[in-house]
């Protein structure tokens, strides 16, 4: 059995979990199982998550099962254990505000292009992710330096432009969900989101400076961090 088939059973299993936990907060927030938007929600992220998985599973399997790691890991930086366990409460929590808002209260009233935009930018995100991925196969979800695997600096794609652009794609799908949704608060949390990625990307860049050979260069040569011409 190859490395790929070995993992699908396993990323199978986390999808389904996490879909299991997201639909129990959604749901359980909105006060019904009757919500189309939430359950059409759910649909996308499943199986944007899958594909994005698959093809990964095909094209570095390596990368994947790096992925599919826990979140604390023994190389990780101490203080990014302390920010993904902040990153991952105060995201249920923004699920639920906008459950609470959109369905529960009906306090906001997002138009229907709105909402399929929303949709369409979390499509964009995960395509904007697996370039990433076919880029870098260092792209590991927590902040390390990758010496098993000798890690080296990724200059070419979209590396290119931005030196982190896979937070510069996924903060989009903040955007995204809380329009899909249909909630107007839910918009204040992708901010909140913006600027705590923004502070754990100076962290870990502090590190790469530090301990990757040759980022400094690539630093001065790729001035802006999510966006050209903004940061």
């Amino acid at each position: 059995m190859g490395a790929a088939a070995k993992l699908i059973p396993k990323l199978l299993v986390q999808i389904v979990l996490t879909m299991l936990v997201f639909a129990a907060v959604l749901f359980g927030a909105a006060g019904t199982w009757d919500w189309p938007t939430g359950w059409a929600f759910l649909a996308l992220f499943a199986a944007t998550s899958l594909a994005v998985s698959l093809w990964l599973a095909s094209f570095d399997p390596g990368l994947l099962a790096e992925r599919m790691k826990s979140p604390v890991q023994k190389a990780q930086k101490p203080w990014d254990r302390f920010f993904l366990l902040g990153v991952a409460v105060g995201y249920f929590a923004w699920l639920a505000l906008m459950a609470w808002d959109a369905r529960r209260m009906a306090w906001s009233h997002v138009p229907l292009w709105a909402q399929v935009a929303g949709g369409l930018l979390i499509v964009a995100s995960y395509l904007g992710i697996a370039w990433v991925f076919r880029t870098n196969s260092f792209a590991a979800p927590v902040i390390k330096i990758d010496a098993e695997r000798n890690q080296t600096v990724i200059s070419t794609g979209p590396y290119a432009f931005v030196r982190h652009p896979m937070y510069a794609f996924a903060l989009p799908q903040f955007v995204g969900g809380a329009l899909m949704l249909g909630s107007w608060w839910g918009l204040a949390g992708a901010v909140l989101f913006t600027l705590a990625v923004a502070g754990r990307t100076l962290g870990e860049e502090k590190m790469l400076r530090a301990e990757l050979a040759g980022y400094d260069d690539y630093a001065r040569r790729v001035r802006w961090r999510f966006v050209p011409g903004v940061w």
